[in-house]
């Protein structure tokens, strides 16, 4: 509300301006015609002007901001995988049944093109990423999120965030997740019902964090090769995957 009051005086303001100088310029030069004559040609000029300021150049620089915000995007997005994104795909993967068939989609490349992660994101939405019964450590799990609080917390408090809403979406599961395990002081007391909820909390990260993780990787391929380079060699899809580079 206050900014449309403060948009109507602001335009009001102008207008009122606009018209103190036409007045003042009829009362020095006393020539209305020629005052009416150069509003007429300003008034002809102004949809022009309003194509080259509001389509032109406004989307120049709407572009411009746009991509300054996706790698600031993207560089809080790549913070999440080193700190924690990477390692915990490496723990729900770990005793997943289904990994097989996806580590083969998902040995990553420095060939694959657009096309290909574009195919792959696709074709990756058929493989359940869900654990198997009590296919996670829940008590590492645990012990490695309560590590992590303080920063999923920096990262939901992340303005740049919030036009990512896919991203946003595995950032609120994944602190979901180490809410529910922070408030249970010892795992070894919960009921196998409450360990069936806790896996659900985790098959709803999971998939989340790869088709995230995959997108990031593309991000990194077409900007930051090294980056890539680094990332390849530690896929946790990957079980032939090693930091060592041999060639």
């Amino acid at each position: 509300m206050e900014d449309k009051k403060w948009f109507i005086s602001l335009a009001g303001m102008l207008i009122f301006v606009s018209f103190l100088l036409y007045f003042l310029h009829f009362l020095i030069f006393h020539d209305l015609h020629h005052i009416e004559i150069f509003a007429l040609h300003e008034l002809a000029f102004l949809p022009i002007e309003v194509l080259i300021v509001t389509l032109v150049i406004h989307r120049m620089l709407e572009s411009r901001e746009k991509k300054k915000r996706l790698d600031k995007m993207n560089m809080v997005i790549g913070t999440f995988f080193s700190v924690i994104g990477t390692e915990l795909l490496e723990i729900f993967s770990k005793d997943n049944p289904n990994i097989e068939d996806a580590g083969k989609e998902l040995k990553i490349s420095g060939e694959w093109t657009d096309s290909k992660f574009r195919e792959v994101t696709e074709r990756i939405k058929r493989y359940s990423f869900k654990i198997s019964e009590s296919g996670v450590d829940i008590c590492y799990l645990k012990n490695f999120m309560k590590e992590k609080e303080d920063f999923l917390i920096k990262m939901l408090e992340n303005p740049v965030l919030l036009e990512h809403e896919s991203f946003t979406d595995l950032l609120q599961a994944t602190f979901h997740l180490a809410e529910e395990l922070h408030k249970r002081t010892d795992i070894s007391l919960c009921p196998e019902t409450d360990i069936r909820h806790l896996e659900g909390d985790i098959n709803r990260v999971y998939p989340l964090l790869v088709t995230e993780w995959l997108s990031y990787l593309k991000h990194l391929k077409d900007n930051f090769p090294y980056l890539f380079s680094l990332a390849i060699r530690t896929n946790p899809f990957d079980r032939d995957a090693e930091i060592f580079v041999r060639n």
